[in-house]
């Protein structure tokens, strides 16, 4: 795991604390990466390093910043045991119910406004990534920030596809980005008929979008730090994820 390396950024009413990771040429284009309900903590930070290794410089914030700090909110038990997660589930999922669309697209609008000021990232649009409750948050940052964000990773979502007019993939009829998600398997939280939902919707609005379901994969299957971490589609995601932000924000090459 990664060390935080934790900056502020100013987001309506006050300031959220947000792990930034370099490239190793110092500057490159922006990735703001969307953490999972168990929050910005050391696992989230070696992602954002590995991204960043690949030429981006990553920023990851505190979306619970109204809930506490990094530290009051880190998890304290062992995650990769199946007790372990669950009972910080238990506290986790009631914040992501208070972070409601209403409070997540203000803040996202300071998160790529601050991302986009760093003088480590390069003029040009920037690319959003997102885990779990993470990946509603990318989907609406697509749909109200189109001229800034031009691809669009999700990985293990939930809820993506509702009843309700903030539902995330209504935002897809205004984005521009090209999407790569890939849902876990047998997700109650994102079942085969909300996929094909999502399908429509990015079809309708014209935009290129790889959909897929990852074979056996939990929910939460990049989190190397949970017992529901699966290596094959981690590393699935990981390579799906530099190939979709070299072709839209010309990094290096995949596999480069």
């Amino acid at each position: 795991m990664s060390d935080l390396h934790l900056v502020d950024v100013p987001v309506p009413g006050g300031s959220a604390e947000a792990h930034l990771s370099l490239p190793p040429a110092g500057h490159g284009p922006g990735v703001l990466l969307v953490m999972d309900a168990i929050g910005l903590r050391p696992q989230i930070a070696a992602m954002c390093d590995r991204i960043a290794s690949w030429g981006y410089t990553v920023l990851a914030p505190n979306v619970f910043h109204r809930e506490g700090t990094v530290a009051e909110l880190a998890p304290t038990g062992d995650l990769r045991t199946a007790e372990g997660r669950e009972a910080f589930m238990g506290l986790a999922m009631p914040r992501v119910g208070r972070l409601t669309s209403d409070l997540s697209r203000p803040d996202v609008a300071a998160y790529l406004e601050a991302l986009r000021g760093l003088h480590t990232v390069d003029d040009g649009p920037v690319g959003v990534t997102g885990y779990c409750m993470g990946v509603r948050i990318a989907l609406r940052a697509a749909g109200d920030h189109p001229d800034d964000v031009a691809a669009v990773g999700g990985f293990h979502g939930g809820g993506l596809v509702t009843d309700e007019p903030d539902s995330p993939h209504r935002s897809l009829a205004t984005a521009r980005a090209e999407l790569v998600l890939g849902h876990a398997d047998h997700d109650r939280s994102m079942p085969p008929e909300a996929v094909a939902a999502l399908d429509e919707a990015a079809r309708d609005a014209g935009l290129t979008a790889t959909n897929e379901v990852y074979p056996d994969a939990p929910h939460g299957y990049t989190m190397a730090d949970t017992s529901m971490y699966q290596e094959a589609g981690a590393e699935r995601h990981y390579a799906a994820l530099e190939a979709l932000l070299a072709r839209r924000l010309g990094g290096a090459p995949a596999g480069g």
